[in-house]
């Protein structure tokens, strides 16, 4: 009999019992150990912005949009990377590493009217906008690189190719070479404009200049070619 086993059946002093008997009543409440091993956490605190993300160490995870710009701790550990609001978890991701500013987002934490657009993405957009011409797909395309979540711009491309709806896709891709005329990136308010306006059904030489509009000071090719003086 070893001292280890007459240590922990030694007789307790002052109340009945001993090691033994006292751990034969605790190890029905024990748990099994973690499947995963303890990782070491580093902690953060960040805001979430307006694209329900955050970003830490250059990478970028979604939370529930009802959260942006409520500042929230964040918990690193080599695999996972956990969201916090006051003591509660509301979100988690794998760790992102390798390329700098990824994105981790998750269908859950999107806005109602993003989620309407989760089964779309960026190709199936620039494919629909191919069958309408050039112009119109390098719209798409702008408005696409213009968020840093793609998911943010599906609304404006949709808007844009649903206005073949109610006018021939002829016109929306001249109205899209109209608007890339005044400038290098139109928006879907300006294209919206030159349809309603009709712009886009005058040919070029009958437009005619004006000293301010839409799209700012235009002085027309008149005045570049020289048909233009200050007496006019």
């Amino acid at each position: 009999m070893g001292r280890l086993y007459e240590f922990n059946h030694k007789p307790f002093q002052k109340k009945n019992g001993s090691r033994a008997s006292g751990f034969e009543e605790e190890k029905l409440f024990l748990l099994p150990l973690p499947g995963q091993p303890f990782e070491l956490a580093a902690w953060r605190i960040a805001t979430v912005q307006y694209n329900y993300h955050i970003s830490v160490d250059t990478q970028n995870y979604s939370c529930p949009y009802e959260y942006i710009k409520q500042k929230v701790d964040v918990r690193m550990t080599r695999s996972t990377v956990e969201i916090f609001f006051e003591g509660s978890r509301i979100a988690s991701h794998p760790r992102l590493y390798d390329r700098l500013n990824q994105y981790s987002t998750l269908e859950a934490h999107m806005p109602p009217d993003h989620q309407k657009y989760v089964h779309w993405n960026g190709e199936r957009f620039i494919s629909w906008a191919e069958k309408v011409g050039p112009n119109t797909t390098s719209v798409i395309r702008l408005f696409l690189s213009r968020y840093a979540v793609e998911q943010q711009g599906y609304k404006s491309c949709m808007a844009l190719l649903k206005l073949t709806d109610k006018y021939p896709p002829q016109r929306l891709e001249a109205a899209c070479s109209k608007a890339f005329s005044f400038t290098a990136s139109p928006s879907l308010k300006s294209i919206q404009s030159i349809l309603r306006s009709g712009q886009d059904k005058l040919p070029e030489q009958e437009e005619k200049p004006s000293a301010t509009s839409e799209y700012g000071f235009t002085r027309g090719a008149e005045y570049y070619d020289g048909r233009t003086t200050d007496a006019d």
